[in-house]
């Protein structure tokens, strides 16, 4: 599936919820999905209240759907991330959303040094981290646990890095993430627990959509 280009308060109104694309913006009143609660389109407004009408097929669909837009993940990552998953022992959904939680740029979202995942990605691809001391600027880069993450040193001395330790103080860490803002430095502890991870995303459902 080719990259997504176009608004993407869009895609919160298409899944009915707000998924926080847009970081802060989300928590004001310019956010769309508030203006707007209802799907993109002109059928969007008749469509209010349909859900529970839809197949199993579309509510797998839409739980898919939700989970790769919230994590930005094209359609062929989300696939192949949930062969990984399969692969790994345990229940496949969970394993699924813990492969996606221990993607770089979430992690870099989750230790609070971005607003939204998306400025995360942007960071990362500027090459702006280092993991274990070694530059990487692939947002697809699956974290593992020990893995350190630090600020490049150049980096430090722009405008955005400079502000930041003040920012990120008050952002919320998970307990599976070690941060030190007055460094810019983290550390994976281990992988996320199900209770650590967004309690709406419907595993379950992504699991029956590929098995079909």
């Amino acid at each position: 599936m080719a990259k997504y280009t176009g608004p993407v308060c869009k895609l919160c109104r298409r899944e009915g919820e707000k998924l926080f694309l847009k970081g802060e913006r989300c928590f004001t009143s310019k956010c769309a999905f508030d203006r707007r609660a209802f799907a993109p389109g002109q059928h969007g407004r008749t469509h209010q209240g349909r859900s529970d009408r839809e197949s199993d097929y579309a509510r797998q669909l839409r739980a898919k759907q939700k989970t790769r837009r919230l994590y930005n993940v094209y359609e062929r990552q989300f696939r192949r991330y949930y062969g990984l998953a399969q692969r790994r022992q345990g229940m496949t959904g969970f394993n699924l959303l813990q492969v996606l939680e221990s993607r770089l740029d979430n992690v870099v979202f989750r230790m609070g040094y971005a607003v939204s995942r998306a400025e995360a990605r942007q960071l990362v691809v500027h090459g702006h981290f280092h993991v274990n001391g070694l530059r990487a600027d692939v947002p697809s880069m699956l974290l593992k646990p020990g893995d350190v993450l630090t600020v490049h040193e150049s980096a430090r001395k722009n405008a955005y890095f400079k502000e930041l330790p003040e920012v990120a103080e008050p952002r919320t860490v998970p307990a599976w993430i070690e941060r030190d803002v007055k460094s810019l430095t983290g550390k994976v502890l281990r992988l996320p627990e199900r209770a650590e991870i967004d309690g709406n995303i419907a595993e379950q459902l992504i699991v029956e959509y590929y098995s079909r």
